[in-house]
């Protein structure tokens, strides 16, 4: 090999050189900057004359790296070798001393501004050699697929990715990447970079396995698969967790329905006391930790007094540890989460019981898929017992008598208070899993086991169905026979029912029908046993209550049941028995409704009951039996299709 003037190889040596002793006086005649230039210029031709017959098989991508934990795509990194093919690259520094190639056109490679690699070339007697010893910092694999690669490599070359601090991967492509290497690493006269150019000019091998194509000046060969490495993911259990801040255990402001908290970490739950106590972690600090009490009445009414007087109140606290609680009667902790409510308030009301509490249990527990624990203050077992299906649906458990339980119940997650959106009614956008009436009237039809999902599920022979609810006390039909002729000239097999204690048969009962009408009033709740499809045909008596109308019109649309509403005309009504046709109670209601809701409620709640017109109301039962047979009429259609 010869030697440059700095003493180092020349990158290239050749047979049939010249005398030394001539070559030597003829260069001593000459001025040194001429003979540099001189000798630059032969250098290149004899260059360029060397690659002209030279052939390469393959070329050899070397990459090794010093341990990156990871580059810019998320690749965890050490040494990466990708299918016998490696890289090598030597460093250069910032101030851009050595090779440039980023303005050498498609076929050259471009340089990262910091810690990047300059691309070197050595011939070895057709034998590939990878350059070792220090300097040798690695190439790093962008995270790109072996058919991009290849397609990166036929069509420009492989491109050098600039992002510091991660290294990036230069290769190169075909011979005249090559040449545009060595030229550019003579001209810059570094001598680090001319021996980086030596050193990788030596890295081909006739077994290549390379996730980009094979170069060779007659054939573009495609490539095997590319194996990469297996990604190390990081070890969530090596990796600590940030402590989260602490935010008040409950909250008082932000639903107008109902108090609510919810406590994670060491919960214990002493029923004999109503107590809920959070107790704080070793070393907790203010940042993490603060003492708070809270008294809370869980039961979703708490601006109706009348409700919430018979509601027991829980003390929700938090504690320093080492505070003196009484340990955990069963000696641990329960994974299972816990929710804390109250069945008392206005339960016994058939509505009431549903919007109150079942409906919100739904709403917060059904995410749980049955594991979670039911802890239930001032629990009455007669009311239990009538939604026991439900209760069963809800959670795997028993449920938990708080005020009777004499255990220290310990638990990870409690929330004492059940989510509550609005009256008999679901906010899909605030609700877990996006809830809806929906989903709420399909969990209700499971859970008491009924059939029918859709109004179109029964026999193609037998008529649409209405239930007309039979009220017994108050808001009565005085015409039900009437009622039950009309319904059945315009079409309908007509059922009439009261209903009983028992949800289960009424349930059935409502679920075998394709419609219900009734007179403003709890029994109307029953729709939740319609199947999707159904009618819902709501009287609203005389006074301007089309107010608490509203809490069957919104949830019935939103359960997928066609609403409509008929309101009763004077005549209709059983007061024009009661009092004059100019008392206040026909020409004033908006006077008795300002006295309140116990006037309102006792005026025309009370005393009131219904005598439809039906000639008046005919056209209402044609709209809901036409909805229905348009119904099954579209599915037949489907079906046919």
């Amino acid at each position: 090999m010869g030697m440059d003037a700095g003493g180092g190889k020349l990158p290239y040596s050749y047979a049939g050189q010249q005398d030394g002793g001539k070559l030597v006086k003829s260069v001593s005649r000459v001025e040194p900057r001429r003979f540099g230039l001189g000798l630059v210029a032969g250098f290149l031709l004899v260059t360029c004359a060397y690659f002209s017959t030279a052939k390469f098989d393959a070329i050899q991508i070397a990459m090794t790296s010093r341990p990156v934990s990871s580059n810019a795509g998320g690749v965890g990194v050490g040494s990466l070798e990708v299918g016998g093919v490696v890289a090598a690259a030597d460093t250069y520094n910032a101030s851009r001393q050595g090779l440039d190639l980023g303005k050498k056109g498609p076929g050259a490679t471009s340089m990262a501004d910091e810690g990047s690699e300059a691309e070197a070339l050595e011939k070895d007697g057709g034998k590939a050699s990878s350059p070792s010893g220090p300097g040798v910092p690695a190439a790093l694999l962008p995270p790109v697929s072996s058919e991009e690669a290849a397609n990166s490599t036929l069509e420009s070359g492989v491109k050098a990715t600039t992002q510091p601090p991660t290294a990036s991967f230069t290769a190169i492509s075909g011979l005249e990447d090559e040449e545009l290497q060595v030229q550019d690493a003579v001209a810059s006269g570094s001598k680090r970079s001319k021996d980086s150019a030596a050193a990788a000019a030596a890295t081909r091998s006739a077994n290549v396995s390379s996730p980009s194509v094979v170069h060779s000046h007659h054939a573009i060969l495609p490539a095997p698969a590319q194996r990469i490495p297996e990604v190390k993911q990081a070890d969530s259990e090596t990796t600590p967790a940030r402590e989260r801040e602490w935010k008040p255990l409950c909250d008082v402001t932000s639903n107008r329905r109902i108090d609510w908290c919810e406590l994670d970490g060491d919960v214990r739950v002493v029923g004999a006391n109503a107590s809920v106590t959070l107790v704080a972690p070793p070393g907790a600090d203010n940042r993490t930790f603060r003492a708070e009490s809270w008294r809370i009445k869980p039961y979703p009414r708490k601006a109706d007094p009348n409700a919430m007087r018979f509601v027991r109140v829980l003390t929700v606290r938090s504690v320093a540890s080492g505070s003196g609680e009484a340990a955990c009667t069963d000696g641990g902790d329960d994974d299972v989460p816990a929710l804390v409510f109250s069945d008392r308030g206005y339960t016994g009301n058939y509505f009431h019981a549903f919007t109150d509490v079942i409906l919100p249990l739904f709403l917060t527990a059904r995410r749980y898929a049955g594991e979670v624990r039911l802890l239930v203050a001032d629990l009455q077992p007669w009311w239990v017992g009538k939604f026991l299906p439900v209760f069963r649906s809800i959670s795997k458990y028993e449920l938990v008598d708080l005020d009777r339980d004499p255990r220290v119940r310990c638990f990870r997650h409690v929330q004492v208070g059940l989510t509550s959106h609005a009256d008999f009614s679901i906010d899909p956008r605030r609700a877990p899993n996006g809830y809806s009436m929906l989903d709420f009237t399909r969990f209700m039809r499971a859970a008491y086991g009924l059939p029918r999902g859709d109004v179109v599920a029964a026999a193609p022979a037998r008529r649409p169905r209405l239930l007309v609810v039979a009220r017994a006390r108050t808001r009565r039909f005085v015409n039900t026979e009437e009622i039950v002729r009309g319904a059945e000239a315009v079409g309908f097999e007509a059922v009439v029912s009261e209903g009983t204690h028992e949800v289960a048969p009424f349930a059935e009962l409502a679920n075998g029908c394709d419609a219900i009408m009734g007179v403003h009033g709890a029994g109307l709740t029953n729709m939740v046993f319609l199947p999707t499809g159904g009618v819902v045909i709501q009287v609203v008596p005389l006074g301007g209550l089309e107010f608490v109308a509203g809490y069957f019109r919104g949830p019935s649309v939103d359960m997928g049941l066609r609403y409509l509403e008929y309101r009763i005309e004077p005549e209709e009504s059983t007061l024009v028995d009661q009092y004059p046709r100019d008392h206040p109670i026909f020409t004033d209601p908006n006077g008795i409704k300002s006295k309140g809701w116990e006037s309102l409620k006792d005026a025309y709640l009370d005393k009131q009951d219904v005598r439809l017109d039906m000639e008046r109301f005919r056209p209402t039962l044609q709209e809901a039996i036409a909805h229905l047979r348009k119904a099954k009429a579209k599915a037949n259609g489907d079906g046919n299709n």
